[in-house]
């Protein structure tokens, strides 16, 4: 279910007390005594703060709590005191849930052994992989990116229809992570390497545009930043690199973000480059941020690193035990239906005798022994009249039935009620069937699960948030250096200087002039170009050798 111990208790403990989605929310403190009473005997610390991660939407691609009051921001202050906050569970966290109470899970008592808790969840969405996960065990790490619900979803159908489809045709429909905080992946070599080994990495960058404000006066405009980014030290980093000299076009950062999205504005000096810019701020600052994906997870209470398929099919492996031990479960309580149904008819049938039976019984207990030998066709000391009934011996009458009958309603002895039986009965008997097939047949049970996760993606899915490009998002020195022209001067002794143009200055009538170029007593200037300071420079030697040197070196 890709859920970790305390977040599966939890859920589990919200369900337990009625927290749907349609229902109220209960304060903070509450559900966290009641997870601690009752299954997770930690500090009540621990339990708050996976609460809070739990119903964060920049943490999580589908939050699983519904919190009312502050639970945290993108700056990563704290969030406010259990007591001041509510829960509950959201519309995507039922669909984990669905059908616990129908023997589709193993229970295990809890600690203390007066409640009982699952082992895992039904978990009718992929949540290892839409929601990512993230972990240090004893000598293993796990780091699982989110993902679109959509693209695993359909991922998933593919699988179900043809287990032998290669990865290639996978991420035809998977494009990549899809994280919370949108944000753009650079590069798909890490991440076909991930879904293909079960390790690799990848670039994120921030979205960032650029925007002129005072007729000549240019900002950079950040509105997405990385996963797991934290807003204001970044924002503060920036800010570092202005004082230190590092970046010194920026004149000015504000954070303009409010509850309608984010915005980081940061204004350039009049002759600051935007792109010169923003790409140092790539270069020092978590605007460009690795990702190291390692997609390991517990497999049969030991842990595995595995790929995208190999992870998408256990998932399928545990809907199939899931929707079979379901299939037998409904199945069980419809054939408890019928049991009872048939001993209505049957009763109804024969609707005077039994009445005078329970009259003439002493007690409930003797009125059921009556019913009981009655029906089966043995001889009981109560005068009666009309006919007697049947014996089936493939089909005998039952304590269960006569307990039935005794608890049968009066209204229920009408002709019309007698209509709804009838056809609850035949309306039973299909489901009957229907069950019967599903376990019989290894294509129709798997067509359920494929039912099942179109109607979840129908409910749950979205659009994809954040987007991949396929360039790599490497940053050389020449992309710091700044486009401006530059004067090259080369002396008859073979002595070479680099000097911006913007250095020299118009010789007026009283100026001073700036001397592009010292040389020794007896050397003299003897070549000068101007060049932009990106492209390279060919130097021959006497002997003849050829060296390349950037301009910029």
């Amino acid at each position: 279910d890709g859920l970790k111990t305390v977040h599966r208790r939890i859920l589990y403990t919200m369900q337990q007390m009625g927290l749907a989605p349609n229902t109220f929310t209960l304060k903070g403190d509450r559900i966290v005594g009641d997870v601690m009473c009752k299954y997770h005997p930690h500090g009540n610390l621990a339990v708050y703060d996976a609460l809070v991660r739990l119903a964060q939407p920049f943490a999580m691609r589908y939050p699983l709590v519904y919190g009312q009051g502050y639970f945290c921001s993108v700056d990563g202050d704290p969030p406010a005191a259990d007591r001041y906050t509510e829960a509950k569970l959201t519309r995507v966290a039922t669909a984990l849930l669905d059908d616990l109470d129908k023997d589709t899970v193993d229970m295990r008592p809890n600690y203390d052994g007066n409640e009982i808790e699952p082992d895992i969840l039904p978990a009718r969405i992929p949540n290892l992989l839409v929601n990512g996960s993230d972990g240090i065990a004893v000598g293993m790490a796990t780091k699982i990116p989110p993902h679109n619900l959509t693209e695993i979803v359909d991922a998933t159908i593919t699988l179900v229809n043809n287990p032998d489809t290669q990865l290639a045709e996978i991420m035809k429909v998977v494009k990549g992570p899809d994280f919370p905080t949108a944000g753009i992946i650079h590069g798909r070599s890490g991440i076909t390497a991930a879904y293909e080994h079960g390790r690799g990495r990848f670039m994120m960058r921030a979205k960032a545009g650029i925007e002129t404000f005072n007729k000549d006066r240019k900002a950079i405009v950040i509105t997405e930043i990385p996963y797991q980014v934290n807003k204001a030290r970044l924002v503060e980093r920036i800010a570092q690199l202005v004082n230190d000299k590092i970046v010194d076009a920026i004149s000015d950062i504000r954070d303009e973000s409010d509850r309608d999205g984010m915005r980081i504005v940061v204004e350039l000096k009049r002759d600051g480059e935007p792109q010169l810019v923003l790409n140092q701020l790539f270069k020092h600052t978590q605007m460009q941020e690795s990702f190291s994906m390692i997609l390991l997870a517990v497999v049969n209470n030991q842990p595995k690193e595995m790929g995208l398929v190999q992870a998408i099919k256990h998932f399928i492996d545990h809907r199939v035990d899931v929707v079979r031990r379901r299939t037998a479960y409904l199945l069980s309580k419809a054939k408890d239906r019928e049991h009872i149904l048939e001993g209505y008819l049957t009763a109804l049938d024969h609707l005077d005798n039994v009445i005078t039976i329970i009259r003439a019984s002493a007690n409930r207990a003797e009125a059921r022994e009556n019913l009981v030998a009655y029906f089966a066709g043995k001889k009981i000391d109560i005068n009666l009249t009309g006919k007697s009934p049947k014996r089936d011996p493939e089909k005998p009458f039952t304590g269960i039935q006569a307990d039935a009958i005794l608890e049968l309603q009066l209204h229920r002895l009408t002709k019309l009620s007698i209509d709804e039986i009838t056809k609850e009965l035949t309306v039973t008997r299909e489901h009957i069937a229907d069950y019967e097939s599903i376990l019989g047949s290894e294509k129709k049970l798997r067509a359920v699960i494929v039912r099942e996760l179109e109607e979840v993606k129908k409910l749950y899915g979205d659009e994809r948030r954040t987007v991949i490009e396929d360039e790599a998002a490497e940053i050389h020195l020449e992309d710091l250096i700044a486009d401006e022209q530059v004067a090259v001067t080369v002396s008859h002794g073979g002595y070479m200087k680099r000097t911006p143009v913007s250095t020299y200055r118009m010789q007026r009538r009283g100026g001073t002039v700036r001397t592009g170029m010292k040389t020794r007593d007896d050397d003299f200037v003897a070549h000068l170009f101007l060049d932009s300071p990106h492209p390279s420079i060919l130097i021959f030697t006497n002997p003849g050798r050829a060296y390349c040197l950037q301009v910029y070196a």
